[in-house]
């Protein structure tokens, strides 16, 4: 059970994700990368409020 709503896409986009930002890293930097990636879904906050899906966060617009 995911804490974020998600379908096959949005694995396979935050997949891309992850392995972009921390394939360097091993495991443990793409664990970081994915939580944060969640939590920008799940945080109500001024940057990430009109965040509401893994889609919108991989392509949030910084400052808009």
């Amino acid at each position: 059970m995911g804490v974020v709503s998600y379908n096959k896409e949005d694995v396979k986009l935050l997949a891309r994700l992850i392995r972009a930002e921390a394939e360097g890293e091993g495991q443990l930097g793409m664990l970081m990368v994915g939580n944060v990636s969640v939590n920008r879904v799940l945080g109500n906050c001024l940057d990430f409020k009109k965040i509401h899906s893994l889609h919108q966060m991989v392509f949030q617009n910084p400052g808009v």
